[in-house]
């Protein structure tokens, strides 16, 4: 491995997944009742279905982005070590998390690492889409390449992550602004369940308003149906989900059926995201050649 690649538990991956790729994660941290909660501590296994019973139950979760201190410790253990740095960051337009982490590290290496090299990517992307990004980006870093030609290869590939997701409950997305308190409660009354996906720009937008909780899923893989790069059966497929692995399993089991595919990412959605879209939130990331 020529140089470290560093992102943030936003990217929702496994620590499995983690480990093969030896990946650095920069925790995020939330909040419930005042209590402080990271979203990804490496070796410490977390049940995260508790925090969407706490959602069940009326309990809101707080986000805030990773402490300066925590991001201090991880950035000079790489420097200190004389490590090359790539940083691929959580999505800038829903979050305040790339610009200030990324800001941090530039300054940490400018005066007092300055023959270390760093790169830093906005991935445009979240949860699993983010993931998924990272997972590519892997691929081409260990076919030999440069930090510099591997972040370059990042920055012109950024668009090829398909995100697609649904929510169960529109009352989180109108507590995150992403719907006015009208919006949501009309669609509560005639059970619609938005489709939303993330923009070329990295906003999350409302694409669809699909009635009932089945098509909606239904819609997911359509979108995968239409949108995902061929050969499809070669795809890795990545779901997030807010407490539903059933519904998560089913989707991956009808795009097993209908494409062959048999590489999937599914995990659980960290509260940090998870807050603003609740419980019964499934999330589909996969490669497109389409435009976002």
């Amino acid at each position: 491995m020529s140089f470290t690649i560093l992102t943030d538990s936003s990217s929702n991956l496994p620590e499995d997944i983690i480990d093969a790729h030896d990946l650095k994660v920069m925790p995020l941290e939330f909040m419930v009742e005042g209590q402080v909660y990271h979203s990804y501590l490496k070796g410490m296994v977390t049940d995260v279905s508790k925090f969407y019973t706490m959602m069940r139950e009326g309990k809101v979760i707080t986000t805030s982005l990773p402490p300066l201190e925590v991001v201090d410790e991880i950035i000079r253990e790489e420097f200190e070590a004389g490590n090359d740095v790539l940083y691929l960051g959580f999505d800038s337009a829903i979050s305040g998390t790339f610009d200030n982490c990324s800001s941090y590290i530039e300054r940490v290496r400018d005066e007092e690492y300055p023959n270390c090299q760093l790169e830093c990517v906005d991935s445009k992307a979240a949860a699993l889409g983010q993931g998924l990004f990272v997972l590519e980006v892997v691929k081409v870093r260990d076919q030999g390449k440069s930090l510099a030609e591997t972040a370059q290869w990042a920055r012109d590939n950024i668009l090829t992550v398909s995100h697609w997701f649904t929510v169960e409950d529109l009352k989180y997305l109108q507590r995150g602004g992403r719907l006015s308190k009208g919006a949501a409660v009309a669609g509560s009354l005639l059970n619609i369940k938005p489709i939303l996906h993330v923009d070329e720009i990295g906003r999350l937008v409302p694409t669809d308003k699909i009635r009932g909780r089945k098509k909606s899923l239904q819609t997911l893989f359509d979108k995968f149906a239409q949108t995902a790069s061929e050969p499809k059966s070669e795809q890795m497929v990545c779901i997030s989900h807010g407490d539903c692995l059933e519904e998560a399993e089913a989707l991956r089991d009808q795009i097993t059926e209908q494409f062959g595919v048999s590489n999937f990412v599914i995990n659980m959605l960290d509260p940090v995201i998870g807050a603003h879209t609740g419980p019964g939130c499934v999330a589909l990331f996969f490669i497109t050649d389409q435009e976002r």
